[in-house]
């Protein structure tokens, strides 16, 4: 007879393989008794760790508790209360659902559970090394009690990839963290080597929750996200683009009430900052997202910490789009620090207000009387430009009178305080959601030349053009080769009269040629981002009364109106509050 290669392992030896799967630092023994404790309506919680958790783990709850059989049941493996039949995984809503996490815990150190479905009679099962050594009657209130001692003692191999207590102790907290941010209405408390080091009351909501994790001057500075598209819900809070690299970054990301880890809706939600943050600037955001259940599934990982969509494009496409919505809202506008902490946050403009105004002609297409010289001259069977309508006639045009600070700022009074534009980012932001427009969907107007440019370049320029030549003459620029690197430049835009088209033509192709991108959609962002911020007006501009106006009038129209494409703030507001506590009056 051949002799077998193949053998059934044992099962506390098949146990331990399975607990490399669920129980990889103390830190997965503490989710895993957290979450059954949430997933038995918990509504407090107290962690106790000693030496980061390697010596004692004990997780107390006043969930409802087990009983005797139950309790018994509970540290078998793939015992569960939550599913029966293979069906019920579809759309399961608790944390836990395989009946591993007990077991697996107890095959690599020694567990004690003392449970009850109610104050008085209660349950103690004890274990070790996978062994059942004794069930006890006890007293108690209602609840559950875990308690996990010398983590890895039975399995050295496993132990010595532990790292200090310091350590262990750091990843729990962040742990702990999450867990507070998943379910605000929690009341939680840790200890550590018998020091108290986190004490969370129950919070009213998500930013409540976040102040008292990170600071309250953070919470009130996040914007809040709350869209929906068909049966998809994404809520939370994000940082503002001015706000962004000031404080460490933070992303908690959660799926119907489970933290999870998905690159791909993380970089959804940061495409929607492209064009209000510099490139490799990464915002904190804590978002929530609801699909239905059958919709995702969540039994793709070991740990469960991630999903699997059933169409993960829109999922993501609703994310980036939740996302920009919110930053394009009155919230996400910037406000004016004050150096005193105790100072209530600034108010700021009503956006959603302005973009009630109706819509001036577009920005700057009024007739020139004489064009810059570096535009060369117009062509006489050019149609000229239409000129602007003037805003007065237009009936109740919310629009504030203006003013021009040092050419640079437009301020005006409104109720809440006094409302500062950068003129340059304001257009530039007008500029960048215009030529992405034209970039996507059809070309601009262009105003030919009876005298064209001619622009020389180097060999890397040339070919720049010519990978975006496309692109170039949607937004307004035809162009043709003359020769070697030379190229004629026959028509260019007309954002203003300002306008110097060989100046914007030629940085923006300086910028483009050192850039990189992936995509096409990330092309045109891009580029449209370049000749937006070269074409747009600029500090030190003086600016007419209509020009102002319009101005004003068409940033309400834009869809961010409080950021740059940089990530400047293009809106700021200093509220009478700050200004009566500069001058002593409050």
């Amino acid at each position: 007879m051949t002799p077998t290669r193949v053998a059934v392992l044992p099962s506390h030896v098949a146990d331990q393989i399975a607990a490399g799967e669920v129980v990889e630092r103390p830190a997965s023994v503490v989710k895993e008794l957290i979450e059954n404790a949430l997933d038995a309506g918990a509504t407090r919680i107290e962690v106790t760790l000693v030496d980061g958790g390697r010596a004692l783990i004990r997780v107390s709850d006043d969930g409802s508790g087990m009983g005797a059989e139950d309790a018994v049941l509970a540290i078998s493996r793939h015992a569960t209360s939550k599913i029966r039949t293979a069906s019920d995984l579809v759309g399961v809503a608790t944390f836990g659902f395989r009946g591993e996490a007990l077991p697996a815990i107890a095959s690599v150190a020694a567990l004690t559970l003392e449970t009850a479905l109610h104050d008085g009679d209660a349950t103690t099962v004890r274990v070790r090394d996978g062994v059942l050594l004794e069930v006890l009657p006890s007293r108690r209130r209602r609840g559950t009690t875990v308690e996990v001692a010398g983590l890895f003692a039975n399995v050295p191999a496993r132990r010595k990839f532990l790292r200090g207590a310091r350590s262990e102790w750091r990843v729990i907290l962040d742990l702990l963290a999450t867990v507070a941010l998943v379910r605000p209405a929690l009341h939680l408390s840790a200890s550590h080597d018998g020091k108290a080091v986190l004490a969370l009351a129950a919070a009213s909501s998500l930013r409540e929750r976040v102040g008292q994790l990170w600071g309250d001057d953070l919470a009130r500075g996040l914007v809040a996200v709350d869209d929906v598209r068909g049966p998809i819900r994404v809520h939370g809070v994000i940082e503002k683009p001015s706000d962004v690299g000031l404080a460490a970054r933070r992303a908690v990301l959660m799926v119907n009430g489970r933290v999870i880890r998905d690159a791909g809706l993380v970089r959804a939600a940061e495409a929607a900052y492209k064009s209000t943050l510099p490139a490799g600037v990464r915002p904190s955001l804590v978002l929530q997202v609801d699909v239905p259940g059958a919709d995702v599934d969540v039994n793709v990982h070991p740990a469960k910490a991630e999903v699997r969509f059933r169409d993960r494009w829109e999922v993501e496409g609703v994310v980036e789009e939740a996302v920009r919505r919110a930053l394009g809202a009155e919230e996400s506008i910037a406000g004016v620090r004050v150096w005193t902490p105790a100072v209530a946050a600034p108010r700021t403009v009503d956006v959603d207000v302005l973009r009630t105004v109706p819509s001036p002609a577009p920005l700057w297409h009024e007739a020139m009387s004489a064009a810059p010289a570096s535009v060369g001259v117009p062509s006489r069977d050019a149609t000229p430009a239409p000129p602007a309508r003037d805003l007065d006639e237009e009936p109740e045009v919310d629009i504030p009178p203006l003013l021009q600070l040092r050419r640079t700022w437009l301020m005006a009074e409104r109720h809440d305080g006094v409302l500062l534009i950068d003129q340059h980012s304001a257009h530039e932001r007008i500029l960048y959601e215009r030529f992405l427009r034209v970039l996507t969907t059809g070309s601009a107007p262009a105003q030919r030349l009876l005298l064209p440019l001619t622009v020389h370049l180097s060999p890397g320029e040339a070919e720049v053009v010519e990978v975006h030549r496309e692109a170039l003459e949607r937004i307004g620029f035809e162009i043709e080769g003359f020769g070697g690197d030379t190229l004629l430049v026959s028509a260019v835009p007309q954002p203003h009269p300002r306008f110097d088209a060989a100046r914007c033509l030629r940085e923006s192709i300086a910028t483009l040629a050192g850039d990189r991108v992936p995509s096409v959609h990330a092309t045109h962002e891009r580029l449209a981002a370049t000749v937006a911020c070269k074409a747009a007006i600029k500090a030190g501009d003086a600016l007419s009364l209509p020009e102002m106006r319009a101005l004003y009038a068409e940033l309400a129209r834009t869809t961010m109106a409080p950021h740059d494409v940089h990530g400047r703030a293009t809106i700021v507001v200093l509220s009478w509050d700050e200004l009566e506590r500069r001058f002593g009056r409050q």
